[in-house]
């Protein structure tokens, strides 16, 4: 924060006024909004069933199937995002074994652009969907899924008017989480994607190795931190408000059962 309001004459916030009239910062910096963005809900429609199932499974099932989530997350971003060149090139495993199974060369771009970021940041963010989401499907009283089954109710509707709703707290907790996580993210978009993917800290690098402009990489780190901060922020309010809503409608539920009896 010293770096970007200190210049060798004195205290300035050119570097801001510079950042605000830059194209290449406003681009960049909705790119990384889009991109934060489209890896959470991509994280969350994969990550989000993978919870219901392991929420299905017995206990000793489900201890085993965590490990398998967390599998992944054990090995190094670098050595994954490697190992996703060797995937989604255009001669890579993928692209080759989709050449067999149509019979005839296919050459898919899926390295070095939007879809190859997108894949490499949502393999490292499915477990952080996994869990929240996990915990809060953990928590659903069973006996409502049994009432609903008597009542006469089909799956999809249990999993719309029940399981979801009452899941919601997780989904959103961990939505928010990981868009905060992805802000930051510099190794995949600087290995799978390309010039247009570029996204703030990527911005950060050029200015401090290539540029020499520590005022204006200083001052890219002060408005990320401050935009990471405030999502945090929301998401911390979110999850207290979520907490006491549960504990109120558990007391009010304690109530009425007391009543009844």
């Amino acid at each position: 924060m010293y770096t970007s309001f200190w210049a060798a004459g004195g205290p300035t916030i050119a570097a801001y006024h510079r950042l605000l009239a830059s194209e290449l910062f406003l681009r960049t910096l909705w790119s990384t909004f889009e991109i934060s963005v489209s890896a959470a809900a991509a994280s969350m429609l994969l990550g989000y069933p993978i919870a219901l199932h392991l929420a299905r499974q017995s206990p000793r099932k489900r201890a085993i199937y965590m490990v398998l989530v967390l599998v992944p997350f054990w090995t190094s971003i670098l050595v994954k995002s490697y190992a996703f060149t060797v995937l989604l090139g255009r001669d890579g495993l993928v692209n080759h074994a989709l050449s067999v199974l149509f019979h005839t060369q296919v050459q898919l771009p899926m390295l070095f652009n939007r879809f190859g970021v997108i894949v490499g940041m949502t393999n490292y963010l499915i477990p952080f969907i996994v869990f929240p989401v996990l915990a809060s499907l953990l928590a659903i009283d069973r006996s409502l899924y049994l009432a609903s089954e008597i009542a006469g109710a089909k799956p999809p509707r249990i999993f719309f008017q029940i399981t979801l709703p009452l899941s919601l707290p997780g989904v959103v907790s961990a939505g928010l989480s990981t868009t905060v996580m992805s802000l930051g993210f510099f190794v995949i978009p600087a290995l799978l994607g390309g010039r247009k993917d570029a996204m703030m800290s990527n911005l950060v690098d050029f200015y401090t190795r290539e540029a020499l402009d520590w005022n204006m990489a200083s001052a890219i780190g002060v408005i990320l931190l401050g935009i990471v901060t405030l999502a945090a922020l929301g998401a911390d309010w979110f999850r207290r408000r979520s907490t006491r809503r549960v504990a109120t409608n558990s007391a009010e539920s304690g109530t009425k059962q007391g009543v009844f009896a």
